[in-house]
């Protein structure tokens, strides 16, 4: 397959992968209030956990949709080589990675990348895992002594 092919395809999964996480944290976000009936050791637990893992997996989120835009800048180049080293040289302008005299390989990015979104993947898990618990405790009201 083509590299430029590889980048374009990597790049339109991560922009869904990540616009589909800050949807769905933004979700928890409006519909986390909902919860604030919840009563004893869980509430104010659960609020910073549910808090937590919603800021992380948002995190993560806006961290793939950077990574979407470098494949696409690296794919807009001819060679991978000089797709490479676009990549590399933007990292080293905005100061978040030093120069690098030997781009990285497309391989050890893509794996990067991967690692991401299943960072992600757990995060928002967790998130919607919290956010249930939160709204099972609501549901079911005060305890009655």
């Amino acid at each position: 397959m083509d590299w430029t092919s590889t980048a374009t395809q990597t790049s339109t999964g991560l922009r869904r992968n990540g616009l589909f996480g800050i949807v769905i944290c933004l979700l928890v976000f409006a519909l986390a209030p909902v919860t604030a009936g919840a009563h004893g050791f869980t509430k104010p637990l659960g609020w910073w956990l549910l808090l937590a893992f919603t800021l992380a997996a948002l995190a993560f989120s806006l961290h793939l949709l950077f990574d979407a835009l470098l494949f696409r800048l690296a794919g807009s180049h001819p060679h991978e080589r000089s797709g490479l080293a676009a990549v590399d040289d933007s990292l080293a302008r905005f100061g978040l990675r030093a120069a690098a005299p030997e781009p990285r390989p497309l391989a050890a990015r893509l794996s990067g990348t991967r690692g991401i979104v299943w960072r992600q993947r757990f995060a928002l898990a967790a998130c919607l895992l919290v956010y249930g618990i939160l709204l099972i405790d609501a549901i079911e009201g005060p305890v009655a002594c």
